[in-house]
């Protein structure tokens, strides 16, 4: 199975909707999951109808594939910029490659990197207590593992 044809056929269908391509995977045995997203949300329906989409697209007798379309999870990690824009002035839980994990606002996000905004505790001169500041931070891709919608359950 053409993953790639499969993910641009998937591409020109959502095309003029709110929805989004995050991923598609091919497993074992043509086991194929299409991973879409939303700006506003994902429907049981619109998976239904992408899944037609892409069947009426290829034969089922050359193609032996079984495809599974499914939107992104919730706390799931982030996986396209888009995904980032979408949630942009939400809270998110960053983990660095150095294991640090940061819990904060995500306030933009471009090709190359992050803005999250959070209190640190930080030294201030002339004092011996740390004292919460309200700080930004930037952290390029390549010094982050993941980042993931972040739901406070309290």
């Amino acid at each position: 199975m053409d993953i790639t044809k499969l993910t641009e056929i998937a591409a020109q269908t959502l095309e003029g909707s709110d929805m989004f391509v995050v991923e598609c995977v091919a497993g074992r045995d043509n086991d194929i999951t299409l991973v879409i997203d939303s700006d506003t949300h994902v429907t049981i329906d619109a998976c239904a109808a992408l899944n037609r989409a892409i069947d009426e697209a290829f034969d089922r007798d050359i193609e032996d594939y079984s495809l599974t379309v499914t939107s992104a999870g919730i706390g799931e990690p982030l996986k396209v910029l888009r995904q980032y824009h979408k949630l942009t002035g939400s809270s998110v839980e960053v983990l660095l490659q150095s294991g640090t994990k940061i819990l904060g606002t995500l306030d933009e996000a471009t090709d190359e990197a992050i803005a999250i905004s959070y209190d640190e505790k930080v030294s201030i001169e002339g004092k011996k207590r740390k004292e919460l500041q309200h700080v930004v931070r930037t952290y390029p891709f390549s010094e982050i593992k993941w980042v993931k919608e972040y739901l406070d359950y309290k």
